[in-house]
């Protein structure tokens, strides 16, 4: 596969080094397994950090902390033309807030709330269920008989365990997370993340309703981020993107994004072009675009593209996946060929069941050498499929069973 960081044109530039940042992504038809390689939008980033202030601090405490602490000219001037993420998603945590003294109320100014971000090990909590059902029933409506503690347990406390290694000189922690988001104490949000050697992987991100209206799909990943950067991992992995589902189009905001093409493992831009298609089809493989030269909407497969019968057969089941009755005319990313199974699999000696005492090869059966690879209704075709999805590897390892 070709190094998603290869594909980059620009990279991630920080004060702590690179961070390439990848999701993955599914399709209505498919789930693919593909990837994005993301580029900070400075504006966009620098007001969601606002508006992340603006909640968490307030009205009152922004004009006296500008009144009693107010910036200087090279501040300001380096604010406007200067924005390090890893500093301005700190700016609202509590621990990290300016807390002036205000000479007529005898004290320290206090934001209105406070926020706290915590790393913790993805341990069952009462408060982390009571968090998570209210964000199953309100935001997926799943009703109460679908929420449970063991669903729970099994789905977002039972990753890997929690280890500490040190990375070029610093400290990275690898295993599985929860990130809490606390507001006056109270748990809002939990982002479930897997630490690994390499990578951040985002795995859920659960929230409360109360703060629906906060982008924490957004503010997550921006905190992830800079997770990723502070602790000395070169991926951050966004998790699945489902064109069309509009509640993960954030994702596509992030620019430049590429997308990882299953059929030959290379990276392509995710820019107006490649959104056209994936809005006008259930799958799409940019190679596959090229090599048909497809336009990004087409109406139909007689469309004058300038194809062979061939091409125009390939269309078609590129156009229309799963609407053929065998598996090897649907082209279906991970099967492999029939030629690619008459030359790597020896389908002749796989062994199959006939009784418990009787294990034969399948060319012992009668009437085998007569019938058709092709005619995917005969036994040697359904055969010959399932090897096609199984690979030679498990063809070897497995005896077929035809007493059932």
């Amino acid at each position: 596969m070709q190094d998603p960081a290869a594909a980059a044109t620009v990279p991630f530039i920080t004060p702590y080094g690179e961070l390439s940042i990848l999701t993955g992504q599914s399709y209505d038809f498919v789930d693919p397994v593909t990837a994005q390689l993301l580029e900070p939008d400075q504006p966009r980033y620098n007001q969601l950090c606002i508006k992340d202030s603006l909640i968490v601090d307030g009205d009152d405490y922004r004009l006296k902390a500008a009144r009693l602490c107010p910036r200087t000219r090279e501040e300001k001037n380096r604010q406007r033309n200067y924005f390090d993420l890893c500093t301005a998603i700190h700016e609202t945590e509590s621990p990290r807030v300016q807390r002036p003294l205000d000479p007529e109320a005898k004290g320290s100014i206090e934001p209105e709330h406070r926020f706290e971000v915590n790393l913790e090990p993805d341990y069952f909590t009462e408060e982390k269920y009571a968090l998570f059902h209210n964000y199953q029933y309100h935001v997926h409506k799943e009703g109460p008989d679908e929420v449970s503690r063991d669903g729970f347990k099994r789905f977002l406390c039972s990753g890997m365990g929690q280890t500490q290694r040190t990375n070029n000189d610093r400290s990275q922690k690898l295993g599985s997370y929860h990130q809490c988001y606390r507001l006056d104490g109270r748990l809002v949000a939990i982002g479930v993340l897997d630490l690994l050697p390499d990578c951040v992987s985002s795995v859920y991100l659960v929230y409360h309703q109360d703060v629906q209206e906060w982008s924490f799909g957004k503010l997550s990943a921006l905190r992830e981020i800079s997770l990723a950067i502070e602790g000395n991992h070169q991926y951050y992995y966004m998790g699945y993107y489902i064109h069309s589902c509009g509640k993960m189009r954030y994702k596509n905001q992030y620019k430049p994004t590429f997308l990882l093409d299953l059929e030959t493992y290379s990276w392509n831009l995710l820019d107006a072009d490649h959104l056209a298609r994936l809005s006008a089809r259930k799958y799409v493989s940019m190679s596959l675009e090229r090599q048909l030269r497809l336009p990004p909407r087409i109406s139909s497969t007689s469309d004058d593209l300038g194809l062979d019968s061939a091409g125009l057969t390939k269309l078609q089941h590129y156009l229309r996946p799963g609407e053929t009755s065998d598996a090897f005319g649907s082209f279906m990313p991970g099967i492999m060929t029939l030629d690619e199974v008459q030359n790597e699999i020896d389908l002749d000696g796989w062994r199959v069941k006939l009784s418990d005492f009787i294990i034969v090869r399948l060319d012992a059966l009668r009437n085998w050498s007569t019938w058709d690879f092709k005619d995917p209704s005969s036994p040697k075709g359904v055969v010959a499929e399932l090897a096609a999805a199984l690979g030679p590897a498990l063809v070897n390892q497995f005896i077929l069973d035809f007493t059932r």
